[in-house]
């Protein structure tokens, strides 16, 4: 079943800014999809459609089935949303908070505040659960907002930069959880982020957005063969007998590393064979592959240049 569908989704706000154009994707249920952009691209006006805050101008969305545009009371009852910015009650204690918003979400005091209790010690706030929200630090808020969008225990989680102003440590517990969520829970997480590097090792799946229209949208092997179909850069540390292995090929050097191109990498186990059959010794063998701040960097290049064409 697909999660979430946008087809033609556009939003033009007043004034005459088109923070979204003509935007079409389908992302599966379960997994991790990284909708990845500069700030400015358009992620947080597509969450804010996609969780009903605001209506599309032009095309339509739907969350699990669900119009956001005509029932996002049905949307939010199924989602979790985190934004930069959390929004919760300062007078209230940290416990109080989560409970408060179980109680709107219908459940129980008692199974909210087990739930509560349990996300607090999962994301390191039971030191602070019965301290007001107005003593906590950014990145405690930020780690309480997401307990309150895990609460009701939602089908999909829109993150807009859910790591925000936090510490390596608070960071890496966040992440922890997300992966548990996905990959134990089924849940299905929207992250939206500006940090590829960190995109690249939690998400199973990438949107590229760029100034408001999706350039890309699919695994980060359908991204790199996107940017680039060439050959492969393999890199070697063997002895003496890998120039044997590569004598019909062009190879180069690269400190103790030696480079050799490749059609695909397949190829790859044959050139270790060669090597061990030649008598030689494979150290470190390894396929050079484009990160996917590369593969971004790369496709948002070719755009540009496509536009001042």
């Amino acid at each position: 079943m697909s999660a979430v569908i946008a087809d033609n989704l556009t939003k033009v706000y007043p004034g005459g800014k088109r923070a979204l154009d003509g935007v079409d994707f389908s992302i599966n249920e379960g997994g991790i999809y990284g909708f990845l952009g500069d700030n400015g691209a358009g992620k947080t006006t597509t969450v804010k459609l996609l969780s009903g805050m605001l209506q599309p101008t032009e095309g339509s969305c739907d969350v699990f089935g669900v119009n956001p545009a005509a029932s996002p009371e049905k949307v939010h009852a199924l989602s979790g949303v985190v934004t930069e910015k959390s929004r919760m009650y300062d007078h209230l204690s940290g416990l109080q908070n989560l409970m408060f918003f179980g109680a709107l979400f219908g459940i129980n005091k008692d199974e909210s505040k087990r739930r509560a209790l349990d996300l607090l010690e999962h994301l390191g706030l039971m030191d602070a659960k019965d301290r007001k929200l107005s003593a906590y630090s950014t990145g405690m808020r930020q780690r309480l907002s997401l307990a309150r969008a895990m609460l009701h225990r939602p089908k999909i989680l829109f993150l807009d930069e859910p790591t925000s102003g936090l510490d390596p440590e608070s960071a890496r517990n966040v992440n922890q959880l997300i992966k548990s969520l996905a990959a134990e829970k089924g849940t299905t997480v929207f992250l939206c982020t500006h940090q590829l590097r960190y995109a690249q090792e939690i998400c199973t799946g990438y949107g590229l957005i760029h100034e408001g229209t999706l350039i890309a949208h699919g695994s980060l092997e359908e991204l790199r063969a996107l940017a680039f179909s060439g050959k492969t850069a393999v890199e070697f540390n063997a002895d003496g007998h890998q120039q044997k292995a590569f004598m019909d090929r062009p190879f180069r050097k690269e400190g103790d590393l030696s480079l050799v191109d490749v059609d695909s990498q397949e190829e790859i186990p044959l050139l270790v064979k060669q090597i061990v059959e030649g008598g030689g010794k494979v150290y470190h063998v390894a396929a050079r592959l484009l990160s996917l701040e590369e593969t971004y960097l790369t496709l948002t290049k070719r755009r540009k240049e496509a536009g001042n064409a």
